[in-house]
């Protein structure tokens, strides 16, 4: 919608304050401040000392709207008194809203120069003509067509069979069958004629539970019982007449004579003082 009428009316522009302001400031907190640009016009506010990320303004201005001007470009800076002012984001403020109802308390995103987010800016707008203006809105006109088709459920075609269709058979009908109770065989024939007697006896009846074992001998078993001498087992050995054996070594039939004393033993010479 197009807003036509409005050139040399007043706008009402409230700076409320920021919120989650992008921080500049390493060690103390930052002094913000914001500027606003409409066409050519430029407004700043007072500087909220040590507002740091949450500064509060409430400084109010009057804009002279301009036939084609419907936005209106905000900055918000860190004041330093050394060193030059730091940029902390920028943003922009539609006025459709506020043209066509006469209120706008909306709040506008800012961004740093890589399209970051650096907080939002609160602003009230106030355009007392709205009513007045109204009446020479015209709507807006659109040269292209509509994306899309609307959708129409498509109707289900009946099929007509090329042949009649038979119609359907009866129900089929049963009559209850009667069943008397009584069996009309009163028993099987006796057949035990037609078979030999069986060569094997029955076996007679055993009583439950049957009768304990016989009782256990008692443990050990007696010596008669456990040994049973071999038939052809060997005596034992007999004791040797030449028990128990002679003395190591043996003696001989003939001993040897112990040996002679020789000229020649023991030899003389420097160790003959040692016999």
């Amino acid at each position: 919608m197009s807003i036509i009428g409005i050139q040399g009316q007043i706008l009402e522009v409230t700076v409320v304050g920021c919120n989650k302001l992008k921080d500049t400031e390493w060690i103390s907190k930052q002094d913000p401040y914001v500027c606003l640009e409409y066409s050519s016009a430029k407004y700043r506010t007072k500087t909220c000392t040590d507002g740091g990320k949450n500064p509060t303004f409430n400084h109010k201005f009057k804009l002279e709207l301009i036939e084609g001007y419907a936005e209106i470009k905000i900055m918000v800076w860190n004041e330093n008194i050394v060193t030059s002012h730091k940029f902390i984001g920028s943003g922009r403020v539609l006025l459709q809203k506020v043209l066509s109802q006469g209120f706008d308390d909306d709040s506008w995103p800012l961004q740093t120069t890589s399209g970051r987010y650096a907080g939002e800016v609160k602003l009230v707008l106030h355009y007392s003509n709205a009513l007045v203006i109204g009446l020479f809105q015209k709507p807006a006109t659109t040269s292209f067509s509509p994306s899309a088709l609307p959708y129409v459920t498509p109707s289900i075609p009946q099929v007509v069979p090329p042949f009649p269709i038979p119609p359907p058979a009866p129900a089929a009908t049963y009559s209850a069958v009667h069943y008397s109770s009584s069996c009309p065989y009163s028993s099987y024939p006796n057949c035990s004629a037609c078979f030999p007697p069986s060569p094997f006896s029955a076996p007679p009846p055993t009583s439950y539970p049957p009768p304990p074992y016989p009782p256990t001998s008692n443990y050990p078993p007696q010596a008669s019982h456990c040994y049973h001498p071999q038939p052809n087992r060997p005596p034992p050995p007999q004791v040797s007449p030449s028990y128990p054996p002679p003395p190591y070594p043996p003696t001989y039939a003939n001993p040897r004579p112990p040996p002679q004393d020789s000229a020649y033993y023991p030899p003389a010479g420097p160790y003959s003082e040692y016999r």
